[in-house]
């Protein structure tokens, strides 16, 4: 039996251990380890040997906010580039790498970070030659220009792919109004995309990718010591950086916006929202029981409940807030038919108006604070979802004892607490609106799709929806 198959039959044996005890994992306190390394790299540790695994995570402040004005999606393109080419190795070469020990590489950047994954036996040699090719992967990458020029043109046909669908000129259009001029409203174009040369990819490399802004994060069967040497490995060729990362301040905007969009879907897309909350706000668990109540509970939500129940207006609804560095967005969406646009978009916003007025009853918020306490196991029920909380903590800077303390917070949060936040965060004359369908069922007049609406196609998720919000 060759060493690859060895490697991916004790990988698959992994996985069918993992599935018997991550149900008791997850009640577990996880005691999170905390130390810089000597070049000044942050790294969060967790040991589990239950499983013969190792999941690594290094993250760092290299997030399409960077992009610069004319080259949107560069962040992105610079984070898929890093293992298509590394110091001398061809991508053929590094895949088979990986693939040659059962490892398993991804990848991806978002609006505050980018992050490179991996997933290995803990064993030696397998995880040795893991760790030494994603060092290469992340310290020295070669960004061939061949090899550029292809992944250009694919994301350019994935744009322009994207620029049909409706969903993506909804999401798009909404950033665009929420952030204005601000990064976090900026998408690729294939005008943007086109203009990236390599030299581009290098400085913006050089300047991001550096040790002082790298969170390493990591879970598995392996000691402390080694997971010092790990992260030293890792972190100990990456670039001097120095690129400047100040930013704008968000500015949301002061009066209602409204977009419409024309579009032959035999649905309305609608979205609704605004910047509301940053990472680490005291607000947080507030939000999170009250949007419970609103719209995040699925069938138990009172969106669901007024536009779907009683009324057959859409299959599903929601709500959700998505914290970042700076005021991530509140969202609310739903799809309707067109015909009854005009009727969903007004039951949503009374219903949002009710909420923000009354907040949740005793019973809605003792039933919410329930559901998020009695689901908190399945947020942490798998090493990757437990690794992407470890980015999370350690990119956001979160508590060491985030998690430990998560459902206590939960279930402290009061009826006042949920309606003083909201207020604070949630504005109801100040909200954007973008209907992508049946702009005239809506009222007003309608717009053409805005050229930068659409974006590249998300890299390989890093968080997912495993991250405990």
């Amino acid at each position: 039996m060759s060493r690859a198959m060895r490697s991916v039959l004790r990988l698959l044996a992994a996985f069918v251990v993992f599935g018997a005890l991550a149900s008791v994992a997850a009640h577990a306190a996880l005691p999170i380890q905390h130390w810089t390394t000597s070049n000044g790299a942050r790294v969060y540790f967790v040991r589990a040997d239950t499983i013969p695994m190792l999941d690594v995570s290094p993250d760092f402040d290299a997030g399409s906010r960077f992009d610069p004005g004319g080259r949107e999606g560069l962040a992105s393109l610079v984070n898929s580039m890093l293992a298509r080419g590394a110091a001398g190795l061809a991508e053929s070469a590094i895949s088979e790498g990986f693939a040659r020990v059962g490892a398993q590489r991804g990848s991806g950047a978002g609006d505050d970070r980018a992050s490179v994954t991996l997933r290995t036996l803990a064993s030696e040699p397998e995880h040795d030659e893991a760790i030494g090719l994603l060092a290469r992967v992340v310290s020295r990458p070669d960004f061939p220009a061949a090899v550029l020029a292809r992944e250009k043109e694919r994301t350019i046909q994935a744009i322009r792919e994207a620029q049909t669908k409706p969903e993506t000129i909804a999401q798009r259009t909404l950033d665009g109004a929420m952030y204005g001029s601000h990064p976090y409203g900026a998408h690729p174009v294939p005008e943007s995309v086109a203009a990236i040369g390599r030299d581009d990819l290098v400085a913006f490399y050089r300047g991001y990718y550096d040790a002082r802004s790298a969170v390493v994060s990591m879970i598995g069967a392996i000691s402390r010591e080694r997971a010092q040497a790990i992260a030293e490995q890792l972190t100990r060729d990456l670039p001097a950086g120095g690129a400047s990362r100040a930013i704008a301040p968000v500015v949301p905007p002061a009066s209602a916006i409204e977009r419409r969009i024309e579009h032959p879907a035999s649905q309305s897309h609608i979205l609704i929202g605004q910047p509301a909350l940053v990472r680490g706000d005291p607000d947080f668990f507030p939000l999170l029981v009250g949007n419970y109540v609103l719209g995040g509970g699925g069938f138990v939500s009172r969106l669901y409940d007024e536009v779907r129940e009683k009324r057959g207006l859409a299959y599903s609804v929601y709500s959700y807030f998505s914290p970042m560095l700076q005021q991530g967005p509140f969202t609310i969406g739903l799809q309707t038919q067109r015909g009854q646009t005009a009727v969903a978009l007004g039951v949503v916003r009374e219903t949002l108006a009710r909420f923000l007025r009354d907040g949740p009853t005793e019973a809605e918020l003792k039933a919410a604070k329930s559901n998020l306490v009695g689901g908190f196991a399945l947020r942490i029920d798998s090493n990757r979802k437990i690794l992407d909380n470890l980015a999370t903590i350690g990119y956001y800077r979160l508590p060491l004892d985030y998690l430990d303390r998560w459902t206590a917070r939960v279930e402290a949060v009061t009826l006042e607490q949920v309606r003083a936040a909201f207020a604070r965060h949630v504005h109801a004359d100040a909200l954007a609106t973008v209907v992508v369908g049946n702009g005239d069922a809506a009222g007003g007049p309608v717009a053409p799709p805005a050229p930068a609406a659409p974006s590249a196609p998300p890299a390989p998720a890093t968080t997912g929806g495993s991250v405990v919000r």
